[in-house]
C-alpha cells in the first residue's frame, strides 16, 4: 500500500548508543514498510516505532540514497505485523482497489 505518514523511529547502534529521527512512511504491507530519512540507518539494525494503537519493530534489510533522501526497508518481526485495524496512514492508497475501481 502506498502511503505518507510521518512517524517517529528509534534504534540503537553497534556500541549501543540510541538513535531517534523522523522519518515519512513511504509504504506499507503485512510484513514490511519503506521510510525515508534524512540519515541513513544501519542495515541489519533493530527498529521501533509506536502508533496509538501498535509498537511497529522490525530489522533494516536495505538502506539507499536517493536524489531526495535514504530510503529503508524494514522487514516487520512476526510479532508486530501490520493490519488495518491496527494502523491506518494519514494519507492511504490502495493500488490494487484502484485498479479494480478503474477497471469497472
Amino acid at each position: 500500500m502506498l502511503c505518507a505518514d510521518l512517524v517517529r523511529v528509534c534504534w540503537s547502534d553497534e556500541e549501543g548508543k540510541r538513535h531517534r529521527t523522523s522519518a515519512l512512511l513511504e509504504d506499507i504491507s503485512v510484513s514490511g514498510v519503506c521510510l525515508q530519512t534524512e540519515t541513513p540507518l544501519p542495515i541489519g539494525a533493530q527498529v521501533r516505532w509506536r502508533t496509538p494503537k501498535q509498537e511497529f519493530t522490525g530489522n533494516v534489510r536495505y538502506c539507499e540514497y536517493r536524489e531526495i533522501g535514504y530510503f529503508v526497508g524494514v522487514e516487520l518481526r512476526a510479532d508486530s505485523q501490520w493490519s488495518r485495524q491496527t494502523f491506518q496512514p494519514q494519507h492511504f492508497l490502495d493500488v490494487k482497489r484502484l485498479m479494480h475501481k478503474l477497471r469497472t
